[in-house]
């Protein structure tokens, strides 16, 4: 596995090049916001950071994470992940990863593969439309829930 290139640090300074590039004011609710999603690592949906800066910034909204989140989507600061029809989940990583997802738990972790990156897509794909990137999505019990899996029990 090749470890992640881009720091918090650095992943913070694009998000202010980003906001000033577009004209959008850097306040200090949207910095909690990408650094709360940052800081995750996991992916999280907007109700999840929501959480997690309500600890520190108490009188933010769920909208203001909602509308900040989509905004910083449009601009390609962060992006989408996941089926439409679940919850939404969100990645401050936009560099070339892709993921492993946790069936049992939904626990999603960034991992990176030259390989994966190079992958020659079929025919079919190329004649749908122009593609802009390419993310595999490995499934299966994280090693947490794979320790968790049910054991049979003595008497069997």
């Amino acid at each position: 596995m090749i470890p992640d290139p881009e720091s918090f640090e650095e992943r913070t300074i694009r998000l202010r090049d980003g906001l000033k590039r577009a004209g959008i004011k850097v306040t200090h609710q949207r910095l909690e916001i990408f650094r709360e999603l940052v800081r995750s690592g996991d992916h999280p949906d907007a109700e999840t950071i929501f959480r997690g800066v309500r600890e520190r910034v108490p009188m933010v909204s769920l909208d203001t994470v909602y509308r900040t989140l989509w905004l910083l989507v449009d601009l390609g600061l962060i992006s989408t992940l996941g089926p439409p029809k679940d919850r939404v989940r969100f990645d401050a990583n936009t560099r070339a990863h892709h993921h492993f997802v946790c069936t049992m738990c939904g626990a999603t972790r960034d991992f990176y593969c030259i390989e994966f990156d190079r992958l020659n897509l079929p025919v079919e794909v190329e004649e749908s439309g122009a593609v802009n990137t390419t993310q595999v999505e490995a499934k299966g019990l994280c090693r947490e829930c794979a320790g968790k899996a049910v054991q049979p029990s003595p008497s069997e």
